[in-house]
This record gives C-alpha cells, structure tokens and sequence, in this order.
C-alpha cells in the first residue's frame, strides 16, 4: 500500500476516533464535540469574512518573520561557517542563546512593540532563525576539505569557493533548515497572537475561548493543524525541486 493510502488511512481513523469518543462518553462532550460538530463549524467558518481575515494575518506573520529569519540564518551561517575564527567567536554565543524559549521574549516583545505585528515577528523571527542558522553551520562544516583545496588550488577566491563548493555542499542542510523554520514560525505566529493578542487566528482561538465557543475553538485548532500541513506540503515540495540532483532525492523517487 502508498505510503499516502496509508497516512490517510491514520487520518480517518483519528477522525473516527474523535467522532466516537465523545458519543460514548469516553470524554465530556460538553468540552470535547465529536468531529462532525467541528467539521460543520469549519464550513461555517469558510463563510465568515472575519475568518479568512485572521488566516491572512497569521499567514502574514508567519510569512515576513520567515523570510527575516532565512535571510539572516543563511547569510550569517555561511559567514561563520566559512570563516574559523568567526564561528569559534560566535560559538559560546549561539550556545547561550539558541536554548532560551522563544515565549520567554513575549514581555520583552509586549514591551517592546505592545500587541502590534512587531511582536509577532521578534518571536516569530527568534525562533526560527535558530533552526535554519544551526543547519547552514552543519552544512558548512560538511564541505570535503579535499573540495576546498582543490578549489582553492585552482585559484578560486574566498566568494567563489562558497558558490560553487560550499554551497553545493549546504544546500540539502539549508533546505531542512528551511522546512523546520517554516513549522516553528507558524507555531510561533499563533502563539503571540493567542498570547500578545495580535490579529490573526491565535486572537480569534482566544475569542472563541473566551466566550465559552467551544465547538469554534476546535474548528480554529483544526485550522492552524491544515495550515501547518499544508507549510510542510510545500516545503517539501521545494526541497525535491530545489534538491533534484541530489542522491538523497533520487534515492527518494527511486523507493
């Protein structure tokens, strides 16, 4: 059987899961509906204007933070990566740095910006450059070092050996850097605006909280659940395309 026929198999079975549940008393339905009471609140939110607005928002975020965060990732992995005494420098740095929570910055952020989209993009930004910078750093540091000489023997100047050696080597690291980005930004993106209360559909999933909406509240779960499947579906996507070359990937059509 697919490999798909089977995730999709593991899908409806939650469903039936979630549908039965609740209907045998397993969990409170007054708290937990069954999944076609949220199946027909998600349609019904097809059709409201105010949900499409919030989904435009959290995409928004998710979106400018992403893009802040490859940039910086790529740019300064390669510059650390590629300069010894710059990643021996930075190295204690990153170490205290990268474990500190992203919802640990959601004072300084409030503080900061109040519950204004900077808010959203200091936490969304701060988490996933941590992932995509780690990553170019592994790939920087996977270069053969024969490559290098080799190149550096055919008089190829510091920029020129990133082109065409280094970056080969650290485009599959930067690909998953990437697609592990994308989820952490989306997760943070509905975090801050569940927390800070920025518009998108984190504001919204606290509204429908806070007025005891308990069906809309998992309709909108269920919404940030298809987002993030959908952010993967993509990613992946663009990782086969970008890495269509690579072993790694002809290996993976050839199974």
């Amino acid at each position: 059987m697919p490999t798909w026929a089977l995730g999709l198999l593991g899908l409806l079975a939650l469903v039936a899961l979630v549908e039965l549940a609740p209907r045998i008393g397993l969990v409170p339905r007054r708290w937990f509906p069954p999944s076609s009471e949220i199946g027909a609140e998600l349609v019904a939110q097809f059709g409201r204007p105010e949900f499409w607005t919030a989904v435009l928002e959290t995409l928004k975020g998710w979106a400018i933070g992403l893009a802040i965060a490859a940039v910086a990732g790529v740019l300064l992995g390669l510059l650390l990566g590629t300069f010894r005494f710059a990643r021996e420098f930075s190295a204690s740095t990153i170490e205290f740095l990268r474990p500190i929570p992203s919802v640990a910055l959601i004072p300084i952020a409030v503080l900061l910006y109040g519950n204004d989209l900077e808010s959203e993009l200091l936490l969304v930004v701060y988490a996933s450059f941590w992932q995509i910078l780690i990553q170019v750093l592994y790939g920087v540091q996977d270069v053969d070092p024969v490559a290098q000489d080799t190149a550096r023997a055919y008089g190829l100047g510091p920029w020129a050996r990133v082109r065409y050696v280094t970056w080969p080597t650290a485009l599959p690291y930067v690909m998953t850097g990437l697609r592990l980005g994308a989820a952490v930004a989306l997760i943070l993106a509905v975090t801050a605006e569940l927390v800070i209360g920025t518009p998108g559909l984190g504001q919204l999933l606290a509204t429908a909280q806070s007025s005891g909406a308990v069906v809309a509240a998992y309709a909108i779960v269920v919404t940030t659940g298809i987002l993030g499947v959908i952010v993967n579906l993509v990613f992946r996507a663009v990782e086969r395309r970008a890495l269509s070359w690579h072993p790694s990937q002809r290996a993976e059509v050839a199974a």
